[in-house]
């Protein structure tokens, strides 16, 4: 095409130059006039027959090209109005149930959840990751705990739910959490305890509402591994039983009024020391200390409290 594009130029720049009113006697003299007519009609032969059937199978090839190209899929985005209703809305799409809200709202570790203070605000207990040993979701709203709420995730080590509005405990609630070591329930509303795990180390219910109605007798004494109890702040009007494996008791500003000779010690049995035992808090009680001499015996160090 290229060697045709300039004879094509050659013609035209000759035709031009003898097509003026006075060539030169030189150019007169190489190319008659008859010849410059054969040139005419050659240039016009060439553009008629080459030039023109190329540009059109250009053209077309062109198109053809255009249509064996890949077409992009047209992408459509939703009106805003409308966005909601589509089936790929964060709702609607699916996902790993009980993994996923909760570690939007919170922060999730390797076994650790923390859901502290959470916006908007947490009313119940966050489906949790099944390896979740560890959970922190203190000063928050939630109200109950059910039987439901930790049933699959049997590798619970510690909770930790500090300073919400938790009033009821469904009695089987704890029941599955057969590695739970750590529990803390201060600072919510409770005024019963509901059964707990058998190898629990630490409670801690200190700040609720627990009535001696609503904590059994024998709430604690089969807790053979219980080393720290803290049942502070509340209004308890009577010891329950305590387990020989306890270090740390705290039962101030409750309201206890008296005390047995085998609340610590073992009644008639002087021998009896308890070893273990190496702090008890009673002070903020209306007891007085001193006219239940007995009941301290066995310990190692008098109880924190009023003597008078």
């Amino acid at each position: 095409f290229k060697t045709g594009w300039k004879i094509f130029l050659l013609l035209t720049q000759i035709s031009a130059q003898y097509s003026q009113p006075y060539p030169s006697v030189l150019s007169t003299a190489l190319l008659p006039s008859q010849l410059l007519d054969t040139m005419m009609d050659l240039r016009t032969l060439f553009f008629t027959i080459i030039l023109v059937p190329w540009m059109l199978s250009s053209a077309a090839r062109n198109g053809y090209m255009e249509a064996r190209k890949p077409k992009k899929e047209a992408v459509t985005i939703p009106d805003y109005d409308t966005a909601g209703d589509s089936d790929t809305s964060p709702a609607a799409a699916p996902k790993d149930e009980g993994e996923l809200p909760t570690c939007l709202l919170c922060v999730c570790l390797t076994g650790s959840v923390y859901c502290e203070e959470v916006s908007p605000e947490m009313t119940a207990v966050p489906s949790l990751p099944k390896e979740t040993a560890y959970l922190y979701a203190r000063y928050n709203k939630i109200t109950k705990i059910t039987n439901k709420d930790f049933a699959d995730i049997a590798t619970l080590r510690r909770i930790d739910l500090t300073g919400n509005l938790i009033s009821e405990i469904e009695d089987g609630a704890f029941s599955k959490l057969a590695l739970l070591e750590e529990l803390n329930l201060s600072e919510n509303k409770l005024a019963k305890l509901p059964m707990l795990p058998a190898k629990l180390i630490s409670f801690n219910a200190n700040y609720n509402q627990l009535k001696t109605k609503g904590v059994k007798s024998t709430a604690f004494k089969k807790l053979t591994k219980m080393v720290y109890l803290y049942l502070g702040n509340n209004e308890l009007e009577a010891i329950p039983q305590l387990p020989e494996s306890l270090h740390i008791v705290h039962l101030y500003n409750n309201k206890i009024t008296t005390l047995s000779d085998e609340t610590f010690c073992q009644g008639n049995n002087t021998q009896y020391i308890r070893a273990n035992m190496e702090e008890v808090r009673l002070d903020g009680n209306p007891l007085m200390l001193a006219k239940h001499p007995n009941s301290f015996v066995c310990l190692r160090a008098l109880p924190i409290g009023p003597y008078h």
